[in-house]
């Protein structure tokens, strides 16, 4: 045995009896101070023969605890959260109420109300001082992560793993490819650096006009984003607004795709899905949002939580980690409020809970996950860290704040990069991301107004007196609520026309959609003109708007800027941009291909760009934005092994979501994967 296994063996051995005199010091206080529990006979004892007899039943009771435990949780892994968590008090008493019973000193005695009690007590403080001294060490998470998985494998058929290499896609959801370039120049992400020195290439990539999870990741996932105009969209023909953080849209959308594309996705064969809004046609799933809405068996997207939390290590390393996100948002909000910084969103509330769920909570359950599937040798994995976006979004996309969340996310593709030398078979590491964020305050904070209010003076109707923010559309918000089996149902949702409706607004980032609920049809310029003569013009020649766009009876797609000018689309290229000249390239072919989709608003408002500084102002409550055109945030990236095909031609662009579908499908040919696509009807996940 080497000296470095030997110093783990010391290791551990020292954290355990560490662990048994903390819980023997922890049963003493408690005999002092609970009546119903006592340590001594009637009689009376030494000290001495106390002090042996808690040492005694602490032991007996972690032993137990040890051996009875995971038999329980894995029995209990179908009964409801809320009930098997009350369950746990009850089933640790009786743990220590047997402990008792076989202790060898045959003192002691509870009655079974403060067995619970004093169960619960011991097993808190044992589980946090074990966590305690291994939330550093990372050889010992590693360890609990292969026993996790050993147990896995050892459910299935026992066959070897194949020798053709899996991939494994782990998306760092609003990384930019600036940004990365900056983190790996800065020193903030080395196995980035290391891989992109050796191993790997760093390939920009373009998003369509809808630089956001919902359009990117459908179309990554799915093969196609058609008629996916924006985070959230009104559709005039059922009167809703459909949103993709939302589980029933996200579902209804993966139906459309899969229905649109005919087969079920990037992921159909021996695929895994973390952390995504759709699934892919992975089998396997955790914490997919489209899977969310569904009740009962079929919904299995939160048995995630259930693996990792089954092993109480992991529990309080996670719940340790949690409260210290918790309070360093708080430090950090505070600080960037004291000193008075611009631009700044309010971060109050329950976002320092949010924030942590998304930087701690999601990351390392998707981890794990993808961890568990690769120690199982599955053929493709695809996970979303949203961390990085969720800080973004509040405090911008560059800044300590976020720094040092690419530190850790860094550190999250260091343990999967150390997990796959014990895969059953080799693993490519791609990581990508689906959209970049642009930097600027919120049109709101500039101007004093919402764009839904100026859309109401434009329309000649009362402005209210008090402007509104745009509730934030994080992805992290919409998996908490699903993690407490509370659907993403934002007010608004339905809205019936009435002969005189009022303009439905909605906001994307810096993309506004402004539709008009009493006609069923998508209006034209000259409607609109003949309605609201004003409206046109007050949006176009604001200070806040960048263009519009908006369907012509005479040209079709029109695109609308400051002071007349405007020009159909079709005749809108790099070469002759128009209004759209300050967007850079690409601009009139995802403005021209938006202005196809079946559900593209009456009008389509994207917010004023700064060339120079890369600022856009977003119509959310958001200070780092993405959703429109400008900037950073159309700008992600996509880092591949250098042993797999270039995913560009020579002097050739990667061009929107469902291109790198088409690149990471072609991948997955050259491993020898999954062989996609394939029929819908043969995957048996159409429905």
């Amino acid at each position: 045995m080497g000296g470095g296994r030997w110093r783990r063996v010391l290791s551990g051995v020292g954290r355990s009896i560490a662990v048994w005199a903390v819980s023997t010091v922890t049963m003493l206080v408690l005999a002092g101070a609970l009546p119903d529990f006592q340590l001594q006979s009637d009689n009376g004892d030494s000290a001495t023969r106390i002090a042996v007899t808690a040492a005694a039943g602490a032991g007996v009771f972690g032993l137990l605890s040890s051996l009875v435990w995971p038999l329980l949780v894995r029995a209990l892994l179908l009964v409801p959260a809320l009930i098997l968590g009350l369950l746990v008090f009850f089933l640790n008493g009786s743990l220590l109420l047997l402990a008792l019973r076989i202790n060898p000193s045959g003192q002691s005695e509870a009655a079974p109300e403060t067995a619970v009690v004093v169960a619960a007590v011991m097993s808190a403080v044992a589980s946090a001082t074990g966590a305690a001294l291994a939330v550093r060490d990372d050889d010992a998470y590693r360890r609990r992560l292969y026993r996790l998985a050993a147990r896995r494998r050892d459910r299935s058929d026992g066959h070897a793993g194949p020798s053709t290499p899996g991939v494994v896609f782990v998306q760092l959801d609003g990384v930019g490819h600036d940004v990365l370039e900056e983190a790996t120049g800065k020193g903030l992400m080395p196995t980035v650096a290391r891989w992109l020195g050796i191993t790997h290439r760093l390939t920009p990539w373009r998003t369509d006009w809808s630089s956001q999870t919902g359009a990117s990741q459908l179309g990554i996932l799915h093969g196609s984003n058609h008629d996916i105009p924006a985070f959230r969209w009104y559709e005039k023909e059922s009167h809703e607004v459909m949103v993709c953080n939302r589980p029933s849209s996200a579902a209804e959308l993966q139906r459309r795709a899969i229905a649109y594309t005919g087969d079920g996705g990037l992921l159909t064969v021996a695929g895994a899905s973390r952390g995504n809004l759709f699934s892919g046609g992975a089998d396997e799933l955790a914490l997919v949002l489209s899977m969310a809405a569904r009740r009962g068996r079929e919904n299995r997207s939160r048995s995630g939580y259930f693996a990792y939390f089954s092993d109480p290590a992991n529990a309080v390393r996670t719940a340790m980690s949690f409260v210290a996100e918790v309070f360093r948002e708080t430090g950090q909000s505070t600080r960037a409020r004291l000193q008075k910084r611009r631009p700044r969103v309010g971060r109050g509330g329950l976002y320092p809970l949010v924030r942590a769920f998304a930087t701690v909570v999601e990351r390392d359950v998707v981890v794990a996950a993808v961890i568990g599937d690769m120690l199982a040798g599955r053929d493709a994995v695809y996970a979303d860290l949203v961390a990085y976006d969720e800080v973004a979004h509040h405090s911008g996309p560059r800044g300590r704040d976020t720094e040092k969340v690419l530190e850790r996310l860094d550190r999250s593709l260091a343990l999967i990069e150390k997990v796959a030398e014990h895969a059953p078979r080799p693993y490519r590491i791609v990581v990508l991301s689906d959209h970049g964020q642009s930097p600027g305050e919120t049109f709101l904070t500039r101007y004093g107004l919402s764009l839904g209010n100026l859309v109401r003076a434009g329309c000649g109707l009362p402005v209210p007196r008090r402007a509104r923010g745009t509730h934030s559309g994080a992805e992290a918000r919409a998996a908490v609520r699903a993690a407490l089996r509370r659907p993403v149902e934002e007010s608004g949702g339905r809205h019936r026309p009435s002969r005189h409706s009022e303009p439905v607004v909605l906001a994307s980032g810096n993309l506004g959609l402004v539709s008009f609920p009493d006609v069923p049809h998508r209006m034209s310029r000259e409607e609109i003109d003949r309605r609201h003569p004003a409206l046109l013009s007050t949006l176009a020649n604001h200070p806040g708007v960048g263009f519009l766009l908006v369907r012509s009876e005479e040209h079709g797609g029109l695109v609308i800027g400051a002071h007349g000018a405007e020009a159909p689309v079709d005749t809108l290229d790099d070469a002759r941009p128009g209004p759209l000249a300050d967007f850079g390239p690409g601009a009139a072919d995802a403005v021209r291909r938006t202005h196809t989709f079946p559900h593209t608003a009456d009008i389509m408002v994207n917010s004023w760009y700064d060339p120079g500084e890369g600022e856009v102002l977003a119509f959310e409550e958001q200070i780092g934005s993405h959703g429109g055109l400008g900037g950073a945030q159309g700008h992600p990236f996509l880092m591949s092994p250098l042993d797999l095909s270039d995913p560009v031609d020579d002097d050739g662009d990667l061009v929107g979501a469902e291109r790198v579908h088409r690149v990471l499908r072609g991948w997955l040919r050259e491993c020898d994967g999954p062989q996609v696509p394939l029929p819908a009807g043969e995957s048996g996940r159409a429905a």
